[in-house]
């Protein structure tokens, strides 16, 4: 079974003011942050149901209105929404390894046209989606490239629970309600969420031979921009697992990640996501908040301290560390000091749940930071 992780981090709807309850309905083999794989929310509603029908052959007097199926509904709302909200979204293909794709990556995507206002609200539609976040600026273009618009009408079906999925859609805007039947023919359905003006569905079900886990229906008009199985498949998944095996790669050459074991290396390289300077661009400013720190990939960078320089940084060394250790400003200043640096950066989340075999060893040699 190949692993592969195609969303680093984790995001909270307040980046855009607009809420989601719930982030993924078509995932029949659902892995979690530490890719301990998790029952699917379909194989748990399968087991409630054969549990109810058990009870009603032991006893003919309970029905399903009762209190206690009352409770069970409940129950598998609740774990539905807080399992799949603002969760990192992890996978599993079986279907489709891209360690077999020896297709070129100049192979020609499909370019469905569009104007720079739609190509503009769908970059800003995807941008916090956690599924692109490790893609690189290229990469994104060819996502926004292959990606068309559909308008949808109030009460429209988007997808349907037990159908086939073929496609990927990610929200412009617009309510979307999700509905979960309990049922083998998915009468009665529950409604167990809704996103809200922002998120993303389907993207297990390209993965996988696999019916639809759940029912989409919008709840207003709204507009979503949609991508088909092969193309999703051939630039997330794809660059995805690539981009996997270079940070794991990577990081077996920084120093202060040697202490890890290749399971803790790997759960690293998940969570880090691509970013890139110009010369002379600003990366951390002292005295300013930190949120995440920064390993060095390609180029170099220069450390200043009140406005003095401090020292210089090359691949593999790591940087913002500091504010995140010791909760405080940031004590220096980083700028970029090559034509172009690329970056890998590690949010403060990441952080302090990833690196705790290396925090001793951090704290040891803060006292770099005073040598030159």
């Amino acid at each position: 079974m190949i692993l592969i992780y195609s969303c680093l981090g984790d995001i909270s709807s307040t980046e855009k003011n607009k809420s989601m309850t719930s982030t993924d309905t078509n995932n029949p083999s659902n892995i979690s942050n530490d890719r301990t794989p998790s029952i699917s929310t379909e194989e748990k509603i399968e087991r409630e149901s054969k549990s109810s029908e058990e009870e009603d052959d032991e006893d003919d007097d309970e029905k399903n209105n009762t209190l206690d199926d009352l409770a069970d509904e409940e129950l598998m709302r609740r774990q539905y929404v807080k399992k799949n909200e603002f969760r990192r979204v992890s996978v599993a293909a079986e279907r489709y390894n891209p360690e077999e794709d020896t297709d070129s990556d100049n192979e020609q995507s499909l370019v469905y046209q569009k104007t720079p206002e739609q190509r503009q609200r769908l970059k800003e539609a995807v941008c916090h989606n956690l599924l692109f976040r490790t893609l690189e600026a290229k990469q994104m273009d060819q996502i926004l490239d292959a990606m068309w618009e559909k308008n949808v009408k109030k009460g429209e079906t988007i997808i349907r629970q037990g159908d086939g999925g073929d496609n990927f859609y990610v929200i412009d805007n617009g309510i979307y309600e999700i509905y979960v039947s309990k049922q083998e023919d998915f009468r009665d359905p529950i409604k167990v969420g809704e996103y809200n003006q922002i998120g993303s569905f389907g993207e297990l079900a390209l993965m996988y031979n696999q019916p639809r886990s759940a029912t989409i229906i919008s709840s207003t008009d709204g507009i979503l921009w949609v991508m088909g199985r092969q193309t999703f498949r051939k630039l997330v998944l794809k660059h995805a697992f690539r981009k996997r095996q270079m940070y794991e790669n990577f990081l077996r050459e920084v120093d202060i990640l040697q202490s890890l074991t290749d399971y803790e290396r790997s759960n690293v390289a998940d969570a880090l996501i691509p970013v890139e300077y110009d010369e002379k661009e600003i990366i951390i400013r002292q005295g300013d908040e930190g949120d995440r720190m920064f390993f060095i990939e390609d180029g170099e960078c220069d450390i200043e301290m009140n406005g003095i320089f401090h020292k210089r940084l090359h691949k593999g060394h790591y940087f913002g560390e500091l504010a995140l250790l010791n909760h405080e400003p940031r004590s220096a200043t980083v700028i970029a000091a090559s034509t172009k640096v690329k970056l890998a950066s590690l949010e403060v989340e990441s952080f302090e749940r990833l690196l705790g075999p290396c925090m001793d060893l951090m704290y040891r040699n803060t006292s770099k930071y005073l040598k030159k």
